[in-house]
């Protein structure tokens, strides 16, 4: 059995949450995961080219700033019948074992995940088994795999029509699937999925499939739903989307709600256990495509929330650009390449916090011998402040998560002792005094 303990400050008393978790059978000894971060790659706007050939020569920059996973969105070739725009969806497959041509050939995919490998990476690929376009091969050799409407068409998906949803009642479909991806992991390597709209397909075919694949490598499986939602579905993955917490700190920063509602959610987020992970972002392509930019959304307290997204319990996900930062919506359907400087005004901010989301055993996610506690402060109403300690390791966060300048006490005994800043190196004894004076935007990350 493990356990975690939060001590989570409600309202002005402390509440300690303990919540027992039984491992999960389907977790396999992939230790890397709890260190890892992941960096979303949209090979079709990332360069000019658009190709993976292009993109091998951004990888050596991407490991100089700490990057540990890389996911690229679906490789896959796309259909052409009811495609949206004149490229189309990435999603919407027209062959699961096959390369999407507009990226390169299968041995440029082959060479990239080797140089990848080479250079430290772990490569995960997008994996999108509800849905297919409308010309996918089986819809000509396996009618069957697919749901139909009363007039026996085929069942568009729900808002997108330009993909239509499998029949996951078919067996023969599902040992189709599982091939697939076995496919993948076979003929080049790759080290795990990020499955698209996770629960969107029924809880057991994961539960079939992992196994299956498994028996060829142990994998990283990273699932688009809420755990918080489905939290069947956390039992089969290692981790999982925040969505709940994407969507509710953007209204806390667009509609000025409490800060307390946010806590609260992290409480709840906490409960689920350390047998799964959450992954936690400011961006991703759904999101800076179709909501907006993380400065769009979260206005001047984007660092503060990157800050949390590495230094909180799971795992930090990175988009592409964001090291830029890039500032535009991305086109979808279109050809919109990312506008590259050499400057990545970003990087280093992001490079120091993921070498401390590696080093320090303090922040590793879906560890229950980290324990995570949200602090006390006089400004509770504008400061999110926690530490998280692993035996001597400790990782003390403190954030502005306000419009305003904010003068402040931390006021907790889970705080002590001499820290050392990871940003500027300064150092600081926490026992001499615990005030803050933060600007706005301001955070402050130290370790022990």
């Amino acid at each position: 059995m493990k356990k975690l303990i939060l001590l989570a400050i409600i309202g002005l008393g402390i509440v300690s949450c303990t919540t027992q978790n039984t491992k999960s059978t389907m977790d396999l000894p992939k230790d890397w995961k709890h260190n890892t971060n992941i960096y979303e790659v949209n090979i079709r706007q990332y360069t000019q080219e658009g190709t993976f050939k292009a993109f091998e020569k951004e990888m050596p920059r991407l490991k100089q700033m700490g990057v540990k996973t890389l996911w690229f969105m679906p490789v896959t070739p796309i259909a052409q019948q009811n495609k949206k725009g004149s490229l189309g969806s990435q999603y919407a497959a027209s062959d699961y074992t096959s390369i999407n041509p507009e990226f390169g050939t299968m041995n440029d995919f082959k060479h990239m995940v080797n140089e990848a490998h080479r250079l430290g990476f772990k490569v995960i690929i997008d994996w999108v088994a509800n849905h297919t376009g409308w010309d996918h091969i089986w819809t000509k050799t396996h009618p069957e795999f697919y749901l139909k409407d009363p007039d026996g068409n085929f069942h568009k998906a729900s808002g997108m029509d330009d993909i239509i949803e499998l029949d996951y009642k078919n067996q023969e479909m599902r040992l189709a699937m599982i091939d697939a991806m076995k496919f993948w992991v076979k003929e080049t390597g790759i080290d795990g999925f990020r499955c698209d709209l996770a629960s969107w397909v029924e809880v057991d075919f994961w539960q079939q499939a992992r196994p299956e694949v498994e028996k060829i490598k142990p994998l990283f499986w990273l699932g688009e739903f809420d755990e918080l939602e489905s939290p069947e579905y956390g039992k089969v993955f290692d981790a999982s989307y925040s969505w709940k917490w994407m969507h509710k700190s953007a209204d806390y920063y667009k509609k000025n709600e409490p800060l307390q509602e946010l806590k609260d959610l992290l409480v709840q987020y906490s409960n689920i256990g350390d047998s799964s992970m959450r992954a936690w972002f400011t961006s991703n392509h759904d999101e800076n495509s179709w909501n907006g930019t993380e400065y769009e959304k979260y206005g001047v307290i984007t660092k503060p929330m990157a800050v949390f997204s590495a230094t909180w319990n799971g795992v930090p996900l990175l988009y592409s650009g964001q090291e830029l930062p890039n500032m535009k919506r991305l086109e979808f359907f279109e050809k919109d390449a990312i506008k590259w400087t050499n400057t990545y005004q970003m990087a280093e901010f992001y490079k120091t916090l993921f070498e401390l989301k590696a080093s320090n055993s303090a922040l590793r996610g879906g560890d229950s011998k980290v324990s995570t506690y949200l602090l006390n402060t006089t400004a509770n109403d504008k400061i999110l402040a926690y530490v998280r300690k692993n035996g001597k390791d400790e990782v003390l966060v403190v954030l502005n998560m306000s419009k305003q300048p904010v003068n402040f006490s931390i006021e907790d005994q889970n705080l002590s002792g001499a820290f050392k800043n990871v940003f500027d190196r300064s150092k600081r004894d926490f026992d001499n005094g615990k005030d803050f004076s933060f600007k706005v935007s301001d955070y402050a990350v130290f370790e022990k």
